[in-house]
């Protein structure tokens, strides 16, 4: 019947104003009931991507989320998509896209388009770095992480990107790590990543075994001087950085102008604000906590008029 239904909606969202009411129907039932985000939510946008043109929804969908108020609900959104992008044979054509970001204009136009609302989560964007080859960035936004931010629900999503790493989708990126002195920015990405897993997880053995395959061999020192620099964007085979934080690809004539540096940015603002959501949260539940524990502690006292009268009574009867 959702199916059906989904038909139906599509051929009427063909017109591009019918097509954004959709789409911000869809976001508005999904924030109303996360129930339906979770059990249905991969069915519903798989078949929306399949009749309509994925990236269309794509960017319809982070467009709607960049300026989501809720936020716990738009990382839980970003979190849904960013999967669904990684893991559905309906995407694999802007799978394909992301990859060609850094010569590719159109590529990167969606790396853009996307990057705002990914910076909900830092595993989305991390995720989304990792995919369109983009990884000095990917380096960055690991090493901008605070203590706040690593908690469950993060190393959770950090566990179901190590083993997505060992999916075919991300085959191509572990063949580049048989060239590790050309993708230094790479592999310090994933070594991030390893330090901040817990040694005795299964996504740490996962991840310390795949990197322990890495031939020592092709290191070269000049490389390895910039990686451990600290500066993501100062390595001579990805990026040079220019005076206004622009960096050109040294790629053919391909410019990328993407300026890391102010997204980088943006991502530790939203990253802000989803700390203070969790502090007040969290002072809210202790306050709850603090009210239950002052209830539970009053003595328990009879009412002064029964008691009055229990009195009055043994009295009159006498000796």
């Amino acid at each position: 019947v959702v199916l059906l239904v989904l038909d139906i909606h599509a051929c009427i969202a063909q017109d591009p104003q019918h097509f954004s009411q959709l789409v911000v129907f869809l976001v508005q039932n999904f924030r109303i009931d996360h129930s339906l985000l979770e059990r249905r939510g991969a069915l519903i946008i798989r078949r929306l991507c399949d009749l309509l043109d994925a990236e269309r929804v794509y960017r319809e969908l982070s467009s709607i989320l960049e300026g989501e108020a809720d936020l716990e609900f738009a990382c839980i959104m970003v979190q849904a998509l960013n999967l669904i992008l990684l893991t559905s044979s309906e995407l694999s054509e802007i799978r394909k896209l992301l990859k060609q970001s850094l010569a590719n204009a159109a590529g990167k136009d969606l790396f853009v388009a996307l990057y705002a609302s990914w910076s909900h989560s830092p595993m989305a964007i991390i995720s989304l770095c990792l995919l369109a080859q983009m990884y000095p960035h990917a380096s960055a936004v690991i090493q901008s992480l605070v203590e706040e931010d690593i908690n469950v629900k993060f190393l959770v999503q950090l566990d179901k990107l190590i083993r997505l790493l060992e999916t075919p989708i991300f085959a191509y990126l572990r063949l580049q790590l048989l060239e590790p002195g050309r993708y230094v920015w790479l592999l310090k990405a994933l070594y991030g990543l390893l330090m901040l897993l817990p040694q005795q997880s299964a996504a740490f053995k996962i991840l310390q075994t795949r990197l322990k395959t890495v031939p020592s061999y092709s290191f070269n020192g000049d490389q390895l001087k910039h990686a451990l620099s600290g500066n993501p964007y100062s390595h001579n085979g990805a990026f040079q950085i220019t005076e206004d934080g622009n960096k050109n690809l040294n790629n053919g004539n391909v410019q990328n102008d993407i300026n890391f540096t102010s997204w980088l940015e943006q991502f530790e603002q939203i990253q802000r604000q989803h700390r203070l959501l969790a502090k007040s949260q969290a002072q809210s539940r202790n306050n709850s906590l603090l009210k239950d524990g002052q209830k539970t502690e009053e003595p328990l006292q009879l009412p002064t008029s029964n008691t009055n009268r229990a009195v009055s009574r043994s009295s009159k009867r006498g000796p």
